[in-house]
């Protein structure tokens, strides 16, 4: 034998060891393969949301300003944008109309934002849909823009061309479909609809001189805790949430949805480590036997533990690859049924959207290190201990 270089003989006893014990290499084969499925799974969903989400928190608003009355959020006087646009370090202020709709029918809610063509937008994809679309028909005809999320809700429900929706008072107001929109992140305008002030005020019952809040744009990013402290002492009434206090509300429900994957996680890689435990326990008799004939015939302990790490190499790889390709069909294909309900939630209060893609060359070590690397020591290990040993010892 030649040491240190790849013996194709040894290869090819390996897969014959492999093949003569079927029962045994395909029960640890699916077993290794749902298990590093399962892990793998996890990472890939925890990493999309996780993508989605600081995506979504950074589209949004420096400083949101709310009107807070017996600590709940009401309408919010117009006015108070002149107010906040003569603090020094502010550089753009808007009175937002916005809401939530549910759509009874489909059991959804849809985001509702009123939009004006004339000023300047507080957000980049709003500045792309204004640009594309002509916001001043919206205002004119009664008509609205849709996210993808809203159109297939609307089109199930057989409102192809338009939408009625129910008013405070009763009455019903009805919105021409205009256009789709498209938006970096999906959820951010998947369950979106998108019209006219005047036309969302309406649907909402809110009067001319009311919003339901500003959003405010600080210049110097650092500035942004000294602004929050003008407007606080201009109107006490406040309630001021910041970027940053979104990206903190959204990382605590991210790491307790997290927690739960975890003690999935912790699970699955105990099952693993006993079947390691298992197997590096000892060996069977058989195979203590082959290992003494191998040596009789002239086999070195060095051969020995080749063959056998070839061996469990071939079995745990060979896992590994398809626990890796059926994770990805399952999360990015299938869109992660029933897991990807532990993060989101399993209200139907809300439109579905697709987890993008986001491909993690560190997940891929990590389950990889964490599977085959300890399943071949697991093999090799027992395989040592019964190599060393005198070769008769080892055949009786």
């Amino acid at each position: 034998m030649i040491k240190n270089k790849i013996n194709l003989y040894l290869i090819q006893y390996a897969i014959n060891a492999i093949l003569r014990q079927k029962s045994k290499s395909f029960f640890i084969t699916t077993i290794f393969t749902f298990l590093t499925f399962l892990l793998t799974s996890i990472f890939f969903i925890s990493h999309s949301i996780k993508y989605e989400l600081d995506s979504t928190v950074d589209s949004l608003p420096q400083i949101t300003v709310q009107k807070i009355k017996a600590g709940k959020a009401y309408d919010i006087d117009v006015s108070v944008v002149d107010d906040i646009l003569e603090l020094a370090g502010v550089s753009d202020a808007v009175a937002r109309v916005w809401g939530y709709y549910y759509f009874e029918n489909a059991g959804v809610n849809f985001t509702i934002s009123g939009i004006d063509q004339y000023e300047k937008q507080y957000k980049d994809s709003f500045e792309g849909i204004v640009k594309k679309f002509d916001i001043e028909e919206l205002s004119s005809n009664s008509k609205m823009l849709v996210g993808n999320g809203v159109k297939e809700i609307m089109d199930k429900n057989y409102y192809k061309k338009y939408f009625n929706f129910i008013k405070p008072n009763g009455t019903f107001k009805r919105i021409n479909i205009g256009g789709v929109f498209d938006s970096n992140t999906q959820l951010e305008s998947n369950d979106m609809i998108i019209l006219s002030k005047d036309d969302a005020r309406e649907i909402f019952d809110m009067d001319e001189e009311k919003a339901t809040d500003i959003v405010v744009k600080v210049a110097n990013p650092e500035e942004i805790p000294t602004i929050v402290q003008k407007i606080k002492l201009l109107h006490p009434d406040t309630r001021i949430i910041t970027n940053e206090d979104l990206k903190v509300s959204y990382q605590n429900i991210f790491d307790y949805k997290s927690g739960i994957f975890l003690t999935i996680f912790i699970i699955a890689l105990f099952t693993f480590f006993i079947i390691v435990y298992d197997k590096s326990s000892g060996l069977s008799s058989e195979e203590k036997r082959e290992i003494g004939i191998l040596k009789a015939i002239g086999w070195t302990v060095d051969d020995v533990l080749k063959e056998k790490f070839y061996e469990s190499f071939i079995i745990s790889f060979i896992a590994y690859l398809l626990g890796i390709i059926l994770a990805f069909g399952f999360v990015y294909l299938l869109q992660a049924p029933l897991l990807r309900d532990i993060f989101v939630g399993y209200s139907q209060l809300k439109t579905t959207f697709e987890l993008p893609f986001v491909f993690d060359f560190q997940t891929l070590f990590l389950v990889f290190f964490l599977s085959v690397p300890i399943y071949i020591a697991a093999t090799i290990i027992p395989s040592w201990r019964v190599a060393t040993l005198e070769t008769d010892e080892v055949i009786r």
